[in-house]
């Protein structure tokens, strides 16, 4: 299985260098690859455990302190790339869970899974600044979990999202209609999906159920392989965006034999050569893949391999 360098460059334009029968197509039809809590590369330790964990975790943190701090870090980070190299390396579809600091005044908002990461506006500015350089990548931004957060939380959000992009907020339209020659007509470069109430009416945050992103809470790779399976099926009824989450879950018992090692090392490595040989074997377009999310998006040519299956809609046409 091929290896990229750490932050390789060339996939940065990959959209852009598109052909027209391609561009020309709905982005639903499209392979996408993307990168599963796409934050993850730094957590701080210092920091609170967050509201996004359950009682009995934060009760051996209590108990435990920086030692159950630093293996849930080992257990929480499932990416060594920061945006700008998954960006430069090919990611445009980010998944995102987001929280405030218990405790903290104002309305900061941080990047979560189990410990703290960087505040989200610095995030946001390092994607906009990719795309200032890159006119003709699209990004799908996927806030899908929001802890801790008040209204006025969500609203400062928002705002702050309107304020980060601007102009290059896709503004929510029928699914069919957004290809990338679409977005490029507009100069829109920022597709939004937000889960919550509070964005509805919003004509630029999209919500939640056009993108769709079952999840197989699983460590067996042949239970994960079928319900990848399973829910691709089912795909064409929702006339949306659809995202395959080919990761794997670990569970208490995973972790503790795993203790010392972390998720990279004692969970995914082993798993990641039958999880890229179902990739290969899939094909966007009508009932195909769409959007594909992965860990540790270096470890692999994971970008690259699914940008490559875009190839297969080409043949298609071509009649071979």
């Amino acid at each position: 299985m091929k290896t990229r360098p750490t932050g390789s460059t060339s996939n940065a334009d990959w959209m852009g260098s598109l052909c027209p029968a391609l561009t020309s197509m709905p982005l639903k039809y499209l392979a996408v690859p993307g990168s599963h809590d796409s934050f993850s590369f730094w957590v701080d330790e210092q920091a609170p455990v967050g509201p996004d964990q359950k009682a009995y975790v934060k009760h051996l943190v209590a108990i435990f302190r920086f030692l159950a701090k630093k293996v849930m870090k080992k257990w929480s980070m499932t990416q060594n790339l920061t945006f700008r190299e998954q960006l430069e390396g090919g990611i445009r579809y980010f998944d995102l869970r987001v929280s405030t600091k218990p405790g903290e005044p104002g309305h900061e908002i941080y990047f979560i899974h189990g410990l703290f990461g960087h505040k989200v506006r610095d995030g946001l500015n390092d994607i906009n600044n990719f795309l200032n350089a890159h006119k003709k990548e699209v990004v799908f931004l996927d806030f899908n979990h929001h802890y801790a957060m008040s209204e006025e939380h969500h609203q400062y959000l928002i705002k702050m999202l309107k304020d980060v992009f601007g102009h290059k907020l896709c503004k929510i339209d029928v699914v069919e209609e957004i290809t990338l020659n679409y977005l490029w007509e507009n100069r829109y470069q920022v597709l939004v999906f937000y889960h919550h109430p509070s964005a509805e009416g919003c004509p630029v945050m999209w919500p939640g159920s056009k993108i769709p992103a079952p999840w197989a809470n699983t460590t067996d790779t042949t239970k994960l392989i079928q319900f990848l399976e399973t829910t691709l099926g089912e795909r064409a009824k929702y006339g949306s965006f659809h995202v395959s989450q080919a990761i794997l879950t670990p569970r208490v018992k995973t972790i503790a034999k795993g203790l010392v090692r972390g998720l990279r090392n004692y969970l995914v490595e082993k798993n990641l050569p039958t999880i890229m040989t179902w990739v290969e074997a899939q094909k966007p377009g009508i009932d195909g893949v769409n959007i594909i999310t992965s860990d540790f998006v270096e470890l692999v040519d994971f970008a690259s391999t699914v940008i490559s299956l875009n190839n297969l809609l080409l043949q298609d046409r071509q009649g071979t």
